[in-house]
């Protein structure tokens, strides 16, 4: 079992905290608030938040094109001038005119996937007045039908199909790895402090020792006992542990404020972290990793994606490159009258259909190129995406070994912390009782130290590559749960 080791900040923080302070006055954080409070808000959080927003309206801007659009729309025109008017017998004459045109239609708009054409339904009323004359006359198309499609050309409604709700999924997962990833520079920044406190706490400690050892080997010296080199180290030690207990504190500092930075919290009390035993001591298998990452991560989403798309540029500039045609067609009634009754009354049928036909006969290549560039980065995409994955299944399976070997490095970093910290006490007393030289001594104490900051390094080290596992996979390998967030409340 790993031992409890809380960093108070009576021991370790900075002297803005009065001697004999109570707990009251600082803010006393575990490593699981730390990554709870940066997951609400720490600004790579909140960063994260709007982009996955944006990714929200831009697929909700996606489903629309593929539902009913009811529109209202309106041209009125007003025409003063001279202009060449065409009669009935084929001659021309200038005429001048002076009308307003108003007009109101309402229309109903329909995109087809599986085709990509679009298909409108529409009413509408026009009225002419003619000032010079006085005349009046209205124009209404009860109901027109009307279809537009573009034949052999790209259907854009068909690829956004196959390609936005994967880049919102994509997005979804951005968001959930953002938050493990959050986690793991929270961690960080946690063990940060954590080790500069650790430091404090050992110079501090080391410096009452040094002193100690000093007074009493004064007494010694004065006696003969030890020699004047022997007086002069433990001098030195002396004045080498008050510097070092000035630049840790200096260094807890910073380290604090970097945390709060991090974490967003306006609250002006010094932090202290506290490094307990609440370890998930687990062993994650490789296999079940890679699946767990394959099936999850925003990676392979983002690899799958950039396929998808490499295909559809392909299309569209195939389309663009050969024969175009275009096709429109309208059927409904209309009627004309001096009034709106007569307007509506005993409506006519009319039919348009209009096809637009493009065929390059002599380009110089140029269609045929920028198809072969499409392909060529078509298949670039694919030789990149094949080494992305294979690279990505690597990694995740490099996590893992990672993470499991810094299970075991964790155990031997905790035991080796506790044996060090009994033989330095067990080498001062020695040296009290004069059965041991100051050397002796020194390494006792340095090995100490070393093992205190190993085991602090080495849990920062297997918190970190737990949450980098966890960011990879998508996957909570202590609940064997995958990792998600409720979407909704984001949009909050």
């Amino acid at each position: 079992m790993l031992k409890i080791l809380i960093l108070y900040v009576g021991f370790c923080c900075t002297p803005l905290v009065a001697a004999g302070a109570g707990e009251d006055s600082v803010m006393l954080l575990t490593l699981r608030q730390v990554i709870e409070i940066a997951r609400r808000q720490s600004p790579d959080v909140l960063y994260a938040r709007h982009s996955f927003r944006s990714s929200y309206w831009n697929y909700c801007y996606y489903k629309a094109n593929y539902l009913p659009s009811l529109n209202l729309s309106s041209t009125p025109r007003f025409n003063h001038a001279i202009n060449v008017i065409t009669l009935g017998d084929g001659t021309s004459r200038y005429v001048q005119q002076n009308q307003l045109t108003t007009d109101l239609s309402l229309s109903l708009d329909q995109n087809i996937p599986f085709t990509g054409g679009t298909l409108s339904v529409q009413t509408g009323l026009q009225r002419l007045d003619m000032f010079g004359s006085g005349e009046l006359s209205y124009k209404s198309t009860p109901v027109v039908i009307g279809y537009s499609q573009a034949l052999l050309g790209y259907n854009y409604l068909k690829w956004n199909r196959r390609i936005e709700p994967l880049r919102f999924e994509e997005a979804k997962r951005n968001y959930v790895e953002t938050l493990e990833l959050v986690a793991a520079r929270a961690i960080t920044r946690f063990f940060d402090l954590a080790k500069a406190q650790t430091n404090l706490e050992i110079a501090r400690a080391n410096h009452a020792n040094a002193d100690t050892l000093h007074a009493f080997a004064r007494g010694r010296y004065e006696i003969g006992t030890i020699t004047e080199n022997e007086m002069l180290q433990l001098e030195m030690n002396k004045l080498t542990e008050e510097s070092n207990r000035l630049n840790a504190r200096l260094t807890v500092d910073d380290c604090m404020e970097e945390l709060r930075s991090y974490l967003g919290i306006d609250d002006p009390r010094p932090i202290a972290v506290v490094v307990n035993d609440d370890i998930p001591l687990i062993s994650v298998d490789a296999e079940e990793a890679l699946w767990h990452a394959l099936e999850n991560s925003a990676e392979v989403l983002y690899m799958k994606r950039r396929v998808l798309e490499s295909e559809s540029n392909v299309a569209n500039v195939r389309s663009g490159a050969g024969l175009r045609a275009d096709l429109y067609v309208q059927f409904g009634l209309a009627q004309t009258g001096r009034d709106l009754g007569a307007a509506y009354k005993s409506p006519l049928n009319q039919q348009h259909v209009e096809i637009g036909i493009r065929l390059p006969i002599l380009d110089w290549g140029r269609g045929r190129g920028q198809v072969q560039v499409a392909r060529s980065n078509r298949d670039m995409v694919h030789t990149r995406v094949e080494q992305e994955r294979n690279a990505f299944e690597m990694n995740v399976k490099k996590a893992v070994k990672q993470f499991n070997l810094q299970a075991n490095q964790l155990r031997v970093a905790a035991k080796a912390d506790d044996t060090a910290g009994r033989r330095g006490d067990v080498a001062r007393k020695l040296y009290l009782l004069g059965k041991s030289n100051i050397l002796d001594l020194n390494a006792s104490i340095a090995e100490k130290d070393a093992a205190r900051r190993n085991y602090i390094s080495t849990l920062s080290t297997y918190w970190s590559l737990y949450y980098t596992l966890r960011s990879l996979a998508l996957f909570d390998f202590e609940k064997r749960i995958p990792i998600t967030e409720d979407y909704t409340l984001l949009m909050n």
